[in-house]
Formats: C-alpha cells, structure tokens, sequence
C-alpha cells in the first residue's frame, strides 16, 4: 500500500543516490505541487539521513500520509519495535509550541486511528536545523507514546539508540508489511469532518467502516436513494434519522448538504438547518477560516466573503422559517436536512415567541411551519430530520413527536421514511406512533437508525452507560464500564485538581474545556459563572494563548453551548441542582435566592437530559468535580453533594 511519496528499506534507501530518492519522491501520484523550497528540504533530509541511518535496519517513508489531520509527516521509520515520527523545520532556531504539537498530534493520530499502530511504541521527534543541541530524555507514556523529543539533527542517531534501547523488549518487532497494510479508521470530531466535506471529502473517507460500527456512508446511501426516488417520482417525502448521541447524525446530514454528486443530481438546491445557534456558529467559523487557510499562495479573501459562502449552505433554522413566515414563496431549496430537529418548537413556544418578537399571530408548531413551506413545492421536496434520542433540553422543545403528529394529522399525501427504533420511549415522548407505522406511505429502513456513537473512538457504549447512571442502575453501569477500560472516568471534589488533570492529560492539540449545566448558579462560589455568555466559537477554535478558549479553564460552557459539538478532554461541574437520593434523582432549579424543586414532568426531563448531554461530549476521557459544599451556606450543604459524589464512585468513577 502506498501511503507515502517515497518508501523502501533503510538498505535500499542508503544504496541509491540522493538524486534518485528526490526523483522517486517527486514523482509520487499525491504530489499536487513542487517547489525550489520544498525540493531544498527533501535534499537537506536525505543527505542527513543518509548518515543518520547508516548503523539501523528498518524501513523508511517520507511524506508519509495522515488521513485524518489531512497532512503529511516528513519521514516515518519503522525500525525494530518502534515507529519514529521526524518532523523537520528547516531553518527554524526555535522548538516552538506549534511545532511540537504538530509532531505529537501525528503520534496521537497513528495511536488512535491507524489499525496497525494501536499496540505500537511511537516516538516522535521534531528536529528545527538552526536550533541549539538539546539534551533529551525519555518518558513514555501508558500509551506507549514517548513525550516529542527535540532536535537540530546532529544527535538523531544517538536518540534512536537511545529509545531502541529503552523500548527493547517492551514489544514485539514490527512486522513492516502488516503495518503498512492494516487499515486506518479515522474518527474525526465533528469540526474537522465538517472541514473535510466542505472541502470535497465523502463520508465514507473521513468515518470509520470496521466490523464495530455501521460506515455513516450507509445512512447517507439510504437518504440518496430516498431523494432521488422522490425526485424521479415527483413525491414529497420526509425522512427521520434516529441515533445516540455521538453516532454521527450531524455528520450524515452535513455530508447531504455538500453532496454534489450526480447520484442525487443537486447543486444548490439543499440546505442544512439546525436551531442550535452555538453549533451553526462554530462550524461556520470554522469553515471560514480553513477556507482562509487554504487558499492558493498570493490569493485573498475577506472573513466576511468566506462566511457569507458557508452560510449558503449552513444556516439557522430561525432565519430559514421567519424568511418564509413573511412571504408565500416557493423555497429555492428542495432538500432540507434539519439537525437536532427534537428541539423544534411546540406551539405554545412558537405561537408565544412570534408573537413577543414579531408581533405575528401564528397558530402552528415549528415543525408544522416547516413542512407547510415546503409542501410549497408544486413537483417534489425531501425534508430529512435527524433526531437524538433524550436530547431536548429547553421549555417548548417536544421531541420528535410533534413532527409526526405533523405529518399524521395535515400531510397524507408525504411518503414517510424511519428508522424501526423511533417507537424507542427517548423518541416517542409517549406518542403513539401506530398509524404512521401501519400507514402504506410509511417505509421503516433499519439503515435510518445510527445505533453506535462515534465520538469517542476509544469507547463505543459511553452513551449506554451514562444513560445507565442517569436511569440509575448502578449494576448495568457496572457491567458496561468493563467496556470503557481505555477511557479514563475520573472524579475530585477539588475544582484546581480537575483543571490540573485535564492539563496533564491531554496532549498535542486535544482541547479540553469545563462544562455545566446552565441553572447550577451555585457554582459562583467556586469561581464558575454559568450564566456568563460565552462566544461559543472562540471557545471551541482559538488556541492556548487565547483567555476566550476552553483550554484556559476559566469560562464553563453550558449544555445549550455544547450540544452537538464535542472535546478531547472534558471536566463536567456538577452542583445541586441534580441530586442522588434514595429514591433516584432530586431536580431542583435555583431561584432568587434558593432551590426550588422542579414539579413538572417536562422540567425534569429537561434536567437530565442536560446532564445526558454534558456527560457525553468528551472523546477521550472525563472528570466530574462535585464541590465539598459548606454547611455554613444555607444553598450549598454538604448533604446536596455526598450522596451524588458516593454515587458515582459505586458506577465506577475514580478518585482523582
């Protein structure tokens, strides 16, 4: 498999010139480009490792190809039982920041993605030409990645030594040609799958398609053939995409958006929809800026421009309805693929609020709005709505029950399409979902239903056991936490030592951030302002140096921040608002100046699928810091935080 510019044994490296390695690297089918500057490096890389190597057995590869992060490492070894990441900066004088994670993240991105490396010791080194001689040292880490070691290229032949020796014994050698070929499972956060499809990327490159879990191209073929149907056939259809959290659903829907494939025939005829403003946010962001980014050398294009492009195809599902509230146009869009559609507004919610803010009289729910827009069309239109199961978390949000009773009640002409689970109680509300399923206009596809969650590739059933501790069964927890031996489960109740945790764990550029739900105002006591309006897409994206980030641990973002979007690393704030009792959970909400019991059955739902929400937005690993509480404080006694805190050390949890 060829997965570099140029790969061969360090022996037939050594034994060709390095003019026929920089021919055979230039002349690689991945090249889109080569430059004086570029074809300089290759040389300095070559001559050097040519002398490097010479005492070594092994394999080498430059340029060598990481799927995920879209970019290349400038050599790879493999040499006894260890993988040698190089990344070189030609000419620089400094290790800097950047540089080093850029290293450390290819590490991480083979550890995590790359079948072949997962039991693998990795060592990456970042070698800067112009730097001083460092003295090193070795650490290794549990998951046998050492810490990036730093270079100007005069030592790499004692550091190989040096790790070979340390590392001896600890593995077994490398079987090269079994390396190369196993398979690599990316499982990109939704950021940079949203990047990689707005770059022209499919699903099917970008997710994972293991035995483990349904490929997301499965879901998206069967919503291709369910459009194209419509179309050919001039039929109105709606489409509900049911799914746990983290399985994909935004990924699936995000990828018909950008679909310009002629299987479906659009161009610009499809729009993706969330009412979730902090998700649209972001990913507008940061498809902007990787936009900017990647723009051809000497060209330019202004933030605005770039945003005003995104928009054209992502937006929020606010503007979409108001536009058409006020006029009786036929929508330009034919497809609409409305995300977290659970969250869309009841009648009271809507009837109330167009009232406040438009002075409109409006006798619908959203979804009713919705579809009416739609059913505009004279010929054909697809409305496909994904829907997370325990999701909705505001006053007004009905779930996924309203769109049925939508569709049952003012729509029998539309063909109706869903998955075999949407009876599942986290879907249904209640409702009976009799008619539509013995309807002859309905088609139940088991391919509609994302059943396993994705966002976090190291543990698969992390949706089922948080689900397990908030129906509080602690034995199913249990059970279910043998599954999550490779994602750390942590608890404190010192706020400092959670922040010091997250800092130490993660590395490279994992992001890690703290979470809270939004009513716990009690939290001002240990410096954390939920009610503190946050920039959601300054949190998610600027970097470490930014006070606005996440990575400063200083700004908690709630559950309306962080729905659909996800971290590395997260430290989950847990206060009183939430609490285990004999009986299952106490639901309070914090009024004036104390708790108030939450009496209707909507608002406790809502509480604990908050909590569901914030507890499954963490990739890698979670802590949850539950304060000690003071009994001189008449709101924050400590008998509000033991019995939770106890809790969850009996699901599992460890002390930090």
């Amino acid at each position: 498999m060829q997965r570099s510019y140029y790969q061969s044994s360090i022996e037939e490296f050594l034994s060709i010139t390095s003019d026929e390695v920089l021919g055979k690297i230039t002349q690689s089918e991945r090249i889109f480009s080569i430059t004086p500057k570029s074809t300089s490096a290759w040389l300095v890389e070559i001559e050097q490792l040519k002398n490097t190597l010479k005492n070594f057995q092994g394999y080498i590869h430059f340029e060598f190809v990481i799927p995920r992060m879209g970019k290349r490492a400038d050599v790879v070894l493999i040499i006894e039982n260890v993988i040698f990441i190089l990344e070189y900066k030609a000419g620089s004088d400094d290790y800097d920041a950047a540089a080093i994670n850029q290293a450390t993240d290819y590490a991480l991105d083979l550890k995590n993605f790359h079948g072949g490396s997962h039991q693998q010791i990795i060592c990456p080194i970042l070698i800067a030409s112009e730097s001083t001689e460092e003295v090193f040292s070795l650490e290794l880490s549990e998951d046998l990645i050492y810490k990036t070691l730093l270079s100007n290229g005069s030592n790499i032949s004692s550091i190989i030594n040096a790790v070979l020796i340390d590392a001896r014994n600890k593995t077994e050698v490398i079987n090269h040609e079994e390396w190369l070929n196993s398979s690599y499972k990316p499982t990109p956060n939704i950021i940079e799958a949203a990047q990689a499809l707005y770059e022209g990327n499919k699903v099917e490159e970008i997710s994972r398609s293991d035995a483990g879990a349904k490929n997301l191209s499965v879901t998206s073929d069967a919503i291709a053939d369910i459009i194209t149907k419509s179309k050919n056939n001039n039929e109105k259809a709606i489409v509900f995409v049911t799914g746990v959290a983290g399985a994909g659903k935004t990924l699936v829907g995000l990828n018909i958006a950008t679909d310009k494939s002629k299987a479906i025939g659009l161009e610009k005829e499809t729009v993706y929809l969330s009412g979730n403003q902090p998700l649209v946010d972001v990913l507008s962001e940061a498809l902007a800026r990787d936009k900017i980014a990647n723009l051809p050398k000497g060209k330019k294009q202004s933030k605005d421009s770039a945003l005003r492009e995104v928009k054209k195809f992502i937006q929020i599902i606010h503007h979409f309805r108001d536009e058409y509230i006020n006029n009786q146009d036929v929508p330009f869009e034919k497809v609409v693929v409305f995300d977290e559609s659970q969250r869309a507004w009841d009648e009271n919610k809507l009837k109330s609020w167009m009232k406040t803010k438009k002075g409109k009289d409006i006798e619908m729910s959203e979804p009713d709005l919705l579809i009416s827009v739609l059913d505009r069309h004279q010929d054909w239109c697809v409305i496909v709505c994904l829907v997370g199961g325990g999701q909705e978390i505001n006053k007004g949000e009905a779930g996924l029950s309203t769109w049925i009773k939508s569709v049952d009640e003012k729509y029998p002409d539309w063909k109706v399409y869903l998955s075999d689970q949407i009876n599942n109680k986290e879907y249904s509300w209640g409702y009976d979902f009799k008619k539509v399923f013995s309807s002859s206009r309905s088609s139940v596809n088991s391919d509609l239903h994302l059943s396993v969650s994705l966002r976090s590739f190291r543990s698969e059933n992390l949706s089922n056991y948080i689900n397990a501790i908030i129906d509080c069964d602690i034995n199913k927890a249990l059970t279910l936490k043998e599954s999550l031996k490779d994602y750390p489960l942590k608890i404190t109740r010192n706020l400092n030592d959670a922040k010091r945790w997250l800092r130490e764990t993660a590395r490279g550029s994992e992001r890690f951030g703290l979470v809270a739900q939004t009513s716990e105002l009690r939290l001002k006591a240990e410096g954390l302002f939920t009610k503190q309006k946050i920039d959601a897409a300054q949190w998610f994206l600027n970097d470490r140096n930014d006070i606005r980030s996440s990575f400063f641990l200083e700004d908690v973002a709630t559950e309306f921040v962080v729905q659909g979007l996800e971290l590395d690393w997260v430290g989950v704030c847990w206060d009183g608002s939430m609490r285990k009792t004999n009986d299952g959970w106490g639901l309070y909400q914090f009024k004036g100046a104390a708790y108030q019991k939450r009496q209707k059955e909507h608002e406790q739902k809502y509480l604990l699928n908050a909590y569901r929400v914030l507890l499954t937005r963490a990739r890698q690993g979670l802590v949850i810091f539950i304060p000690k509480g003071d009994n001189l404080d008449h709101t924050r006694p400590t008998k509000f935080y033991d019995p939770t805190f106890e809790y969850l050390i009996k699901c599992g949890f460890a002390l930090i």
